[in-house]
């Protein structure tokens, strides 16, 4: 026997299941079976495809035993087992810093945080919820030698060499107390039929049969194995058949999640290629969500049998929240990821779920406002990515996504935007940050203001490098109010313009000079109401809200780009201005200008302590 320590985060674990964080306990059979179920499938696919296991004969199957006198509950399964690494490596330790991403994320509220346990892949520990020592023998199949894994939830657990007849995993719990509800039939198969019902295999217990004379006296009395589960796979069920509570149950199943779907879409599709689906949209986005090393949430199946769940190529990045399955036809069982990354099957039935999923969204949003405003809570940031690097379908994509309006409450639709539009506006406008409040008052937004021009918001990271990039809606060109160009589709009296241009034509001058080092040009505004100034950049140029992604995204190399300032005629520092001519004076405003434009827009000053002289002069000649 060899005695080995829990990884620091399993310890912090494993001390918040003893201490009973969770109220849904019974979770921790689901959790188990699950774990089963994937055993099995991984060897079902191997005695198809590896010609090291086809010889190998064995029943796949589930089993169930209860002992009262010794408070046990065990899960056995003839699954591919585990040999003394496996054991180490997925009972000892947690891959992908999966606990730490869970500890993280707890929020306190017990059915929250139990709906985590298996987003983590930590569903076996939930097992500690309701015992005080867990046994698990296995043997891998294909190897001579079994081993057991014990632990009693301490900061240690042991290995040592056992016999074990044949290949597969046999958990046993050592229940508390507190936890004889666990040791009753009914109560087991319960649990079982909620969660783990359309489980591909068959789940077997021991029931004890009475029989009864007739005056209700027990006559006699046998022990009889039952399989507890239906043992079908829900999606190759007709739809008219399956209940709403089964399709919500077998979402439980598949996703370990504690809450119900938000909605569903089975679809059968027969033609050139067969295949099923059955996708999921969560009503609680995973805690992954935004993880580099997020866990797919669709299986893939050929003809019923398990191919992976691994997968990030069955659906596009921006729908990594769909959890579900695909069962197709027309795909080799021995199908290797390279090949699956290339087939010209997955690559249709890839495109048309795709097609159907934004579909069912769209149907959401127009029959079912509220529902759909819950869903884009959780995963419109997520759906914004689609229109990066998704132009097959960005028109789709378009009628999903929502804003913040300069104009309105609430959110609104480029379509509900584009309805609202004056007669004359020449195109949608938006304006991006990182902060609402900065953009509802931003400078570069007055005089759309003023002229009740909608202006969209954009405070998402994303929104900074994917609108850009699309250009149009409905033949509407889409364009950011802090571009150069702008100024052209605003202003109302040219001939306003250039008088001020020619009465501010020397300052213009003198100031360009001065900000040659930090600014493009400077030019007088038709977008300003009532700051003295504000930054835009050339139509070519990227925003510094873009410049801040690039880099992010490791483009630490590119050039300086300089913005434009534009001021504002109409401001009284102008005024004052034109009849100035101390030429320190005009080096003070011209940069403080600049600075507080740049402030004004989320940006920070490289040189604070030049922008704090400049302002105390001011303040000085003003007391």
């Amino acid at each position: 026997m060899s005695k080995h320590q829990f990884q620091t985060e399993v310890t912090q674990l494993l001390d918040l299941m003893i201490h009973s964080l969770y109220s849904n306990k019974e979770i921790f059979l689901r959790e188990l079976i699950s774990n089963a179920s994937d055993a099995l499938d991984k060897l079902n696919y191997l005695t198809l495809t590896d010609d090291k296991y086809k010889s190998l004969s064995y029943t796949p199957r589930i089993d169930i035993a209860i002992n009262k006198e010794a408070k046990t509950l065990t899960i056995s399964d003839s699954g591919i087992g585990m040999n003394e690494e496996d054991l180490v490596e997925n009972l000892g330790t947690i891959a992908k810093s999966g606990t730490k991403s869970f500890l993280q994320n707890l929020s306190g509220d017990k059915k929250k945080d139990s709906s985590l346990i298996g987003q983590f892949g930590v569903g076996f520990y939930s097992a500690f919820m309701v015992a005080n020592k867990i046994e698990v023998i296995s043997r891998k199949a294909g190897e001579e030698k079994a081993y057991m894994w014990s632990s009693e939830a301490g900061a240690e657990y042991d290995i040592a060499e056992v016999i074990k007849e044949s290949h597969g995993t046999s958990i046993t719990l050592y229940l508390k107390d507190d936890e004889d509800e666990f040791l009753e039939f009914y109560r087991i198969s319960n649990v079982i039929k909620k969660y783990s019902n359309h489980i591909p295999f068959p789940i077997f217990m021991d029931k004890e049969v009475k029989e009864y004379d007739d005056e209700g006296k027990e006559k006699s009395s046998e022990i009889k194995n039952e399989q507890i589960n239906k043992a079908s796979a829900l999606w190759t069920v007709a739809k008219s058949q399956i209940k709403p509570e089964e399709y919500k149950d077998f979402y439980q199943q598949i996703s370990h999640d504690s809450t119900d779907p938000l909605l569903w879409s089975h679809t059968k599709a027969e033609g050139k290629y067969e295949y099923t689906t059955l996708f999921y949209i969560p009503s609680t986005p995973p805690m992954d969500l935004f993880r580099m090393d997020y866990k797919p949430g669709v299986k893939l199946y050929v003809k019923r049998v398990f191919i992976t769940d691994d997968e990030k190529e069955l659906l596009p990045t921006y729908l990594r929240f769909i959890k579900g399955i695909i069962d197709a036809e027309d795909l080799p069982l021995n199908v290797s990821r390279e090949i699956l990354q290339q087939n010209k099957v997955l690559e249709t039935i890839k495109k048309a779920s795709v097609k159907k999923i934004l579909s069912e969204l769209k149907s959401l949003k127009e029959k079912d406002a509220d529902k759909y405003l819950e869903f884009y809570k959780n995963f419109g940031r997520v759906i914004k990515e689609g229109l990066y690097n998704d132009w097959e379908n960005k028109e789709a994509l378009l009628e999903l996504v929502l804003f913040k309006s300069s104009n309105r409450d609430g959110l609104v639709s480029l379509k509900e935007y584009k309805e609202a539009m004056k007669e004359d506006q020449k195109s949608i406008y938006y304006i991006t940050g990182e902060n609402e409040k900065i953009l509802r008052n931003s400078p570069l937004i007055e005089q759309f203001k003023a002229k009740n021009i909608e202006v969209l918001l954009l405070d998402e990271e994303v929104d900074a490098i994917v609108f850009p990039m699309v250009g149009e809606y409905d033949k509407t060109p889409i364009k950011p109010v802090n571009n150069s160009d702008i100024d052209e589709e605003i202003k109302e009296d040219k001939a306003k313009v250039e008088e001020d241009e020619k009465t501010y034509k020397e300052i213009l001058v003198k100031m360009k000079e001065i900000l040659k080092d930090d600014a493009k040009d400077v030019k007088i505004s038709s977008r300003l109401s009532d700051s003295p100034s504000c930054l835009v950049y050339d139509k070519n140029d990227p925003d510094f809200q873009m410049q801040q992604m690039l880099k992010q995204m490791g483009q630490d190399n590119l050039p300086a780009i300089k913005p434009i300032l534009e001021i504002n005629p109409e401001h009284e520092i102008f005024k004052k201005l034109s009849a100035k001519s101390d030429l320190l004076e005009l080096n003070d405003v011209a940069f403080l200008l600049l600075d507080q434009a740049k402030l004004q827009e989320g940006m920070k000053i490289e040189d604070t302590a030049a922008f704090a002289k400049r302002l105390n002069r001011f303040i000085a000649k003003a007391l």
